[in-house]
C-alpha cells in the first residue's frame, strides 16, 4: 500500500465531470427511447416501463465503459 502514487486531483475532477455530463446524457437518451419505443407502439403501461428502465440500465452500462476507457487515458493516480 505504501508504494501508491498519490491522487491527481486535476484528472479526478476532470473524470467526474465528464462522467456527470455524459452519464447524463447517455441515461437520458436511453431512457427516452424506451419511452418512446413504447409510445410508438402503443405498448401498456407495464411493458412501456420496462422498456424505460432497460434503456436506463443500458445507459448505465455504456457510462461505465466510458467512464473505464476516461480513466485508462486520465488516470487517478499517477
Amino acid at each position: 500500500m505504501a508504494d501508491q502514487k498519490p491522487i491527481n486531483w486535476r484528472n479526478t475532477l476532470t473524470i467526474c465531470s465528464v462522467a456527470i455530463l455524459v452519464g447524463t446524457e447517455l441515461v437520458g437518451v436511453s431512457w427516452a427511447a424506451g419511452w418512446a419505443l413504447g409510445g410508438i407502439f402503443q405498448l401498456p403501461r407495464v411493458f412501456s416501463l420496462a422498456f424505460e428502465i432497460a434503456g436506463g440500465c443500458f445507459g448505465m452500462l455504456l457510462l461505465f465503459y466510458f467512464v473505464r476507457a476516461a480513466l485508462k487515458v486520465e488516470p487517478i493516480r499517477g
